[in-house]
């Protein structure tokens, strides 16, 4: 069939709007047909070369929309079905699946090659494959994904809303709760409030914490954050350490989420002098592999036993948070229409982007006509 889509054809350019043929379901696989995608700071990260993907390839990782057509042996969904999508495929089956942490799955070796893990591409153009991102290239109408990349949700929860449980919601909850394990009467502190931080700060705030202190410049994003279970908000981390060591009479936060969108030395510095004996740093947002993005005293780290440790859609289980998020938002605990601030039509995602780096968004949603 033929599709309309948003792909990225090289590093510093914009995202074309196409149209693609797109393969149908083979074994395991099924047609969805999108109604929505979340406007993640990674799909940038494609363009700018911190993730260097395989071009050309079809943007988007967060998305929702109805099964269409199943292909040979697929059991876990049936066409008319509502599911939102994991950026992170789950097996079930391989080691890291098998012992509770999908997050890692071996599936996921291929997501920025954009191909399926035998190296096969469902969209096509003039003889040229192009990938998925993370096996699911949500900036398309329709696409072919793997059963395992799927969740089934309840029809009661709108899939524009639904969306943002595929990667933003769980990935920054779960850094909280799950990578920070945060307890009850911590002192967290948070950098960068996007569409990550801002459930960071939700998932710590929920677990119990104290006091859930965010840094970030920008002045709509600190006031959406003190909304949403920060109890303080910095433009500087200078200004948020020191308010730190107040609140703690001199022992330093328990635990420091880094949740920017592009991580570097000096952040992650902030991070690691903030918390105190004990303390633990996660690290999840991410920067270009090719540069050590962390230098922290080997001695410090040793005699303060400070830990510093990465995570992946939270440390989560997808086929089982996907679900948790969307009964806590039901429960009126977890907050996901708040969260969303522009809605786009797919021929606006470069709008969207711009807007999300001018950081005018918690959260874009593009909506499939």
């Amino acid at each position: 069939m033929k599709v309309k889509a948003a792909v990225l054809t090289d590093f510093k350019t914009p995202f074309e709007i196409t149209e693609l043929d797109l393969d149908g379901p083979r074994e395991g696989e099924v047609l969805i047909r999108y109604v929505a995608a979340g406007l993640c700071h990674s799909d940038l990260h494609l363009s700018d070369g911190d993730l260097p993907p395989r071009f050309p390839i079809v943007g988007g990782h967060e998305g929702a929309g109805i099964i269409e057509e199943v292909g040979p042996g697929v059991t876990k969904v049936k066409p008319g079905d509502h599911v939102v999508c994991s950026f992170i495929p789950n097996c079930g089956t391989c080691r890291y699946c098998a012992t509770g942490h999908q997050s890692l799955c071996d599936m996921g070796a291929t997501i920025l090659e954009g191909s399926f893990p035998d190296g096969s591409f469902r969209f096509h153009k003039g003889g040229v494959d192009y990938g998925q991102m993370c096996m699911l290239g949500t900036f398309a109408e329709y696409s072919t994904i793997s059963q395992h990349s799927v969740v089934k949700v309840d029809e009661s929860v709108p899939l524009e809303t639904a969306v943002l449980v595929g990667c933003g919601v769980p990935t920054g909850w779960g850094t909280a709760v799950y990578a920070g394990d945060v307890r009850p009467g911590e002192t967290v502190v948070i950098y960068g409030i996007g569409g990550i931080g801002i459930n960071s700060v939700q998932g710590a705030a929920h677990a119990g914490a104290k006091n859930v202190v965010v840094v970030d410049p920008l002045a709509f994003k600190r006031d959406t954050a003190l909304k949403l279970g920060a109890t303080h908000a910095f433009a500087t981390a200078g200004e948020a350490h020191e308010v730190v060591t107040e609140l703690t009479r001199g022992q330093g936060a328990d635990k420091a989420l880094v949740t920017v969108g592009v991580v570097d030395e000096e952040v992650m510095s902030a991070a690691f002098d903030v918390v105190g004996k004990g303390g633990v740093v996660v690290v999840t947002g991410l920067a270009d592999p090719a540069k050590a993005t962390i230098h922290v005293s080997g001695a410090v780290l040793t005699l303060w036993e400070k830990t510093i440790k990465g995570s992946l859609f939270g440390s989560g289980n997808p086929q089982r948070d996907i679900l948790k998020m969307l009964d806590l938002y039901q429960a009126g605990t977890l907050k996901l229409d708040e969260l969303v601030t522009n809605r786009y039509r797919l021929e606006d995602v470069n709008q969207g982007y711009e807007d999300l780096v001018a950081g005018k968004n918690i959260r874009g949603v593009v909506v499939h006509g």
